[in-house]
C-alpha cells in the first residue's frame, strides 16, 4: 500500500484495524437487559443508535457468541439504560465474561414487561424487538420504545481508546 499525504499508510481491512479506528471513537455506554424464566442476562453496548423518530426505535448490536444473546435471541422485550460517569464500575460488571452482573451491588428491578430495570442510571427505556437482522458474528437489533425514563441525574459515561471515562468539557 502507498502512504498517502497526511493520512499515513492504509491497511486492508481487518478485526484488528477496526478495533483500533474504533478505540478513537468515543462512544456513549448503555447496558442492555433482558430475562427468560426468572434469569435476567444483560451486556455492555456502545453501539446503541437512535433510528427513527416515528415511530421511536433504536438499534444495538450484540454477539451470537455472547453469554446473553440465547435470552436476547428470543425475548419479546429488552431494557436499555443510558449510564451515568458515576457508573464505571457496573458498565466494567456487564462487560466483564463470567462476572454475576445481577448480584451485589448491582441494584435493579424488574420492570414492565418484565424486563430488568437498573437503578441510578439517566435513563432507561424498554423496546420490543422488531427484528434480528444477521450482521457478520453479530446480529443488528431493531427495536421500537414502549416507555421510559429520561429524568436520571449525572453526567453520561463515555467508552474511549479502551477504557470508560467521564465527559470532560
Amino acid at each position: 500500500m502507498t502512504a498517502l499525504p497526511g493520512l499515513g499508510t492504509p491497511q486492508l481491512a481487518s478485526p484488528a484495524l477496526l478495533r483500533s479506528v474504533f478505540r478513537r471513537h468515543a462512544a456513549g455506554v448503555a447496558v442492555i437487559t433482558a430475562q427468560s424464566g426468572g434469569s435476567p442476562v444483560g451486556f455492555t453496548a456502545t453501539s446503541l443508535t437512535s433510528v427513527s423518530a416515528e415511530p421511536p426505535m433504536i438499534s444495538f448490536g450484540v454477539g451470537t457468541r455472547a453469554s446473553s444473546w440465547p435470552v436476547i435471541s428470543e425475548t419479546e422485550y429488552v431494557g436499555v439504560h443510558i449510564l451515568g460517569e458515576h457508573q464505571r464500575e457496573l458498565a466494567a460488571t456487564f462487560a466483564r465474561s463470567g462476572a454475576d452482573r445481577f448480584g451485589a451491588p448491582t441494584a435493579w428491578r424488574e420492570g414492565p414487561e418484565g424486563v430488568p430495570v437498573l437503578d441510578d442510571v439517566l435513563a432507561w427505556l424498554v423496546c420490543r424487538i422488531v427484528a434480528r437482522v444477521p450482521a457478520g458474528d453479530h446480529r443488528l437489533i431493531l427495536a421500537e420504545v414502549v416507555l421510559g425514563d429520561p429524568a436520571g441525574a449525572g453526567r453520561p459515561l463515555l467508552y474511549h481508546q479502551g477504557r470508560f471515562n467521564g465527559l470532560r468539557e
